[in-house]
């Protein structure tokens, strides 16, 4: 048998009896950890408050060309090269000509504010060159128009406050009746600030009743619900600390809630179960709540090593956001990791052998059965039939995840506009007068630079000529306007409209196309330079950039995943399996998402307006979160399969028996965290909906189509095969028990 064969009950698990021993003791003394943890959270909160950082959206890519463009535009003419945003006015009982008093006052108190380059008065501004589509500042029926104010920082980063200033600024249009609007970055910071307090309600809500209905106990129900929700908060004051040295993203904080509550849940959930089950067994509380530790609690640990893992791997993509973002959500994992280590077994002593005493069915544990009984329960016969007929459960898996992936091969990878935001956002309806009004194009122009301050001037005339006329043939353009100089001659200026809006794919091809074949020909045998700048040019780079790393960041999390499996299950076809049912898995979650938002098939009921791209680094985050989770159900029901088979050396059997005793465990934790996830589609943040979806559905896959056809599936089909390990490498990699079943396996002293 393997278990004498490799000698694995002879070797000293320093880490299971370090863990048994944590977990002894903190169950033991439960008053000291208890207090120390409710000490620990209010210092953290105490000191996050007055030491934290603010969350901000202001993140520059320094080697993308738009931000090249950008700085050159600042070095030679300062009071165009800045920040950029739109407050627009309409007004439909008179002709915004006859508020010329009200608006001059309002630019003039526009440019006073902190920070303003400039504001143009659209009243006295140039129009649109006859013969063209009007772009602005002023409609053709003189009832609507813009003021462009240009800023030296980004306006979503000034703060709430700055905003008084703004308001005070237009309070005579306002006064006058006319109706204002913000638009671009200026409104996103007018946006209502994020409030994720009625969606962390509904998940905890649908977890009591989805624990309550699994194992009946009401304490035990409670125990997972407190143990996560104290860990995710003192996660989130850490997270407010780091802020003040690092630039997270607005979005940070809500997702480092999700994650931090969904595996929280799970990793007390796993504890707990075991720990009841021991109970059951005979042993007394703090002997059962140090054996759950030893053997949960390692899985507990090598599942949060791997999801931490993963959310590291996005440093691969060479963009401090999204690295920031991988950071955001392992600081809650982490947090839970050591809470299910420490505070669950605390909780555990607390409550001592009164686990049970209140109770809305009668309480189980791991199986159907009692201790010692034959299994004889639902679970055990499921089992059985996929024991039975694997290649049938296969291939029932595997028609259900490559259904569900097919929209995957139409993904576009974007940016999600303003209009796309519920009417109630100011963004939004200044989004819509300025498309009403404009076309669609006028909400995201793009600005043509070039740089010709290394051109002789006996060249220049020829250069501006050759580029308007090559810009104005480009295809996709609604309206371009003359290519000016600046003062000192050295930079030529436009601006270019897309004909349609700037989430659009057309934009983006227009976009790349001024980049790629437009500019280059005109710079062509010339030392100038050209750029294509503003903010929906550096939104299109952004989308360039993520999309060519995210083939990087699944090599390295795949990579990283599979070695992790390797080194603790011993099993070159078990790592391969798990990489690649994985891979499959978030292969549908990812049609899923396309096919809501992007097809357009439930937007609207999620409050989503029209069909929209998929935010482009949302794919990434999703494929490192979910990946890194996938693996948590991975390694809980494979180190049930390796404990069974080191035990008896049963292939087929290991599995029906990990499966019986895994299935609703694990069954009622991804329903949880499907429930924890999917809540957070009440949010009003677009992207936050699209990840919420997408973690939900991977979860729910990876759970029951993943977890409970494939892989028991494959290890039937597999058998002892799976357990194949080249010497060489057995050697070479190193040793790490996932659940403690070495120590388990001992006789109890």
């Amino acid at each position: 048998m393997p278990h004498s064969r490799r000698g694995e009950g002879d070797r000293k698990d320093a880490r299971g009896g370090v863990l048994r021993r944590l977990g002894e003791w903190c169950a033991r003394h439960f008053v000291v950890v208890i207090i120390a943890w409710l000490v620990a959270l209010v210092a953290l909160q105490v000191v996050s408050r007055e030491f934290g950082g603010e969350y901000s959206d202001n993140f520059s890519l320094p080697q993308a060309q738009a931000q090249k463009g950008l700085d050159v535009l600042k070095a030679h003419d300062p009071q165009a090269g800045g920040y950029s945003s739109q407050i627009v006015m309409r007004d439909d009982q008179q002709p915004l000509t006859a508020l010329s008093s009200q608006m001059s006052t309002t630019v003039a108190d526009l440019e006073k504010l902190p920070h303003v380059l400039s504001a143009q008065n659209p009243l006295t501004a140039p129009g649109t060159p006859s013969g063209q589509q009007n772009v602005g500042p002023l409609s053709d029926d003189k009832k609507t128009a813009y003021i462009t104010v240009r800023f030296n920082v980004q306006p979503s980063t000034l703060g709430d406050d700055y905003l008084n200033g703004v308001d005070t600024a237009v309070q005579p249009l306002r006064s006058a009746g006319a109706q204002v609007e913000y638009g671009g970055p200026l409104g996103e910071l007018a946006r209502p600030s994020a409030d994720d307090r009625v969606s962390e309600l509904i998940g905890f809500g649908v977890a009591v009743i989805v624990l309550l209905v699994g194992f009946g106990s009401v304490i035990a129900a409670v125990v997972p619900l407190l143990s996560a929700l104290i860990s995710v908060v003192g996660g989130l004051a850490i997270l407010g600390l780091l802020a003040a040295a690092f630039t997270f993203a607005t979005v940070s904080p809500t997702l480092a809630t999700m994650i931090g509550l969904g595996v929280g849940i799970d990793y007390a959930l796993f504890m707990l179960t075991r720990h009841r089950q021991n109970l059951i067994d005979g042993m007394d509380p703090v002997r059962a709540a140090g054996q759950a530790a030893s053997t949960s609690g390692h899985a507990v640990l090598v599942s949060g090593c791997t999801v931490i893992i993963a959310l590291a791997g996005l440093s691969a993509s060479g963009v401090s956001f999204i690295s920031l973002l991988g950071v955001a959500a392992a600081v809650t994992v982490v947090s839970a990791v050591v809470g299910a280590l420490t505070l669950v077994p605390a909780l555990l002593g607390l409550i001592g052998r009164h686990i049970d005493r209140f109770h809305v069915r009668t309480p189980i544990a791991e199986t159907e059965a009692g201790a010692g009984d034959t299994p004889q329960g639902t679970w055990h016969r499921y089992a059985q039939r996929v024991e039975r007929r694997p290649l049938s459960f296969l291939s029932a898996g595997v028609a259900v995840v490559v259904v569900l992936a097919i929209p995957l091969f139409s993904i576009q990878l974007g940016h999600i506009g303003d209009g796309a935001d519920p009417t109630s956002f100011t963004d939004r309806r200044a989004f819509d007068l300025m498309a009403d009004a404009f076309g669609p194009g006028s909400n995201g122009p793009l600005t043509v630079v070039i740089d010709q301050t290394n051109v002789p001037q006996s060249q220049r005339s020829d250069l501006a000529s050759k580029a308007q006329q090559s810009v104005d043939k480009v295809q996709g353009a609604a309206v371009v306007t003359p290519l000016t100089p600046t003062q000192d001659g050295d930079l030529l200026i436009g601006t270019v409209y897309s004909t349609v809006s700037p989430q659009n794919a057309t934009t983006t091809d227009l976009t790349n196309r001024l980049v790629d074949d437009t500019l280059p020909d005109v710079v062509r045998g010339t030392d100038a330079k050209g750029y294509v700048t503003g903010t929906t040019a550096t939104q299109v780079d952004f989308r360039d950039i993520v999309a060519s790393q995210l083939p990087v960041i699944i090599a390295v999390v795949v990579g990283l995943a599979f070695l992790i499996i390797l080194a603790v299950f011993r099993g070159v076809l078990v790592a391969v399996k798990a990489a690649v049912l994985n891979v499959l898995s978030i292969a549908a979650s990812y049609g899923v998402v396309v096919a809501v938002f992007q097809w357009g098939w439930g937007g609207p009921a999620l409050g989503v307006h029209g069909k929209v791209p998929i935010e482009s680094y949302v794919p990434m985050m999703m494929f490192a979160i979910v990946f890194g989770l996938s693996m948590d159900y991975e390694i809980f029901l494979l180190s049930r399969v390796h404990e069974a088979w080191l035990r008896t050396g049963d292939a087929k059997g290991s599995v029906a028996h990990a499966l019986e005793i895994t299935a609703r465990v694990i069954t009622c934790a991804a329903l949880i965290m499907v429930s924890v996830f999917a809540a957070f589609l009440l949010s009003n943040n677009i992207v936050v909906k699209m990840l919420g979806l997408g973690l939900a559905v991977s979860v729910l896959i990876d759970a029951t189509v993943v977890r409970l056809l494939m892989v028991p599936a494959v290890m039937t089909l597999l058998g002892r095969h799976a357990w194949w390990m080249p010497r060489w490498l057995d050697r070479v990699l190193p040793h790490i028990d996932a659940e403690g079943s070495k120590a388990e396996a001992r006789p109890a002293s």
